[in-house]
């Protein structure tokens, strides 16, 4: 009995392969890393249900980015697919923040008071520009830095957690998040952006 064997083939190759048809090529890539993908995905927002949603949400938008001819092979596949996945967790937490509701004693929602004084309604859209200026500058970081940034700040994973998840030491975690923040109080000071 004669078995051949097939090559494992890159994720370049599988990638190129998926965007000419070869819809096998995916349900590879997905097999290959689905575990790293939704370890970082749960450990994140610590949900079972909303990591299952949130892990789909990531395949089917790598899924269109690949289809509309977006992606750019400027690294591995693997971390900019966490990346992905990461920036979802962010807008997860950004909608069920501004989803919790917040009762004063005589049991109203305070969102309506927002409506009758204008001065908290024009400080919620300036913290909300702000977040979104920090949110653009975090971006801006290095891979690695971003990385653990994102799991400490939006995640709250412990750097334990953080060391765990992205395969490095404590230390050299805590050297990411330390230089990642003297980055992003440098791009702050180069902007000239004040924040509250």
């Amino acid at each position: 009995m004669n078995m051949q064997v097939t090559p494992t083939r890159s994720d370049s190759e599988l990638i190129h392969a998926f965007i000419n048809g070869e819809e096998k090529a995916m349900e590879t890539l997905v097999y290959r890393y689905k575990d790293k993908l939704y370890t970082s995905v749960y450990m994140l927002v610590k949900d079972k249900y909303v990591a299952e949603d949130l892990f789909q949400e990531a395949f089917l938008k790598i899924i269109r980015t690949f289809r509309e001819g977006r992606y750019c092979e400027q690294g591995k596949f693997l971390p900019w697919a966490i990346r992905v996945a990461h920036n979802l967790c962010m807008d997860h937490f950004r909608k069920t923040r501004q989803k919790v509701p917040v009762t004063l004693s005589d049991g109203k929602d305070i969102t309506s008071l927002i409506g009758a004084v204008g001065d908290i309604a024009s400080d919620r859209i300036e913290t909300m520009q702000v977040n979104a200026s920090i949110r653009q500058l975090i971006e801006e970081l290095p891979e690695e830095q971003r990385e653990v940034i994102v799991l400490r700040i939006y995640g709250e994973l412990s750097f334990k957690e953080i060391s765990d998840l992205t395969s490095v030491s404590i230390n050299t975690a805590l050297g990411r998040m330390r230089y990642g923040l003297i980055n992003l109080r440098k791009m702050i000071e180069d902007k000239q952006m004040v924040l509250r």
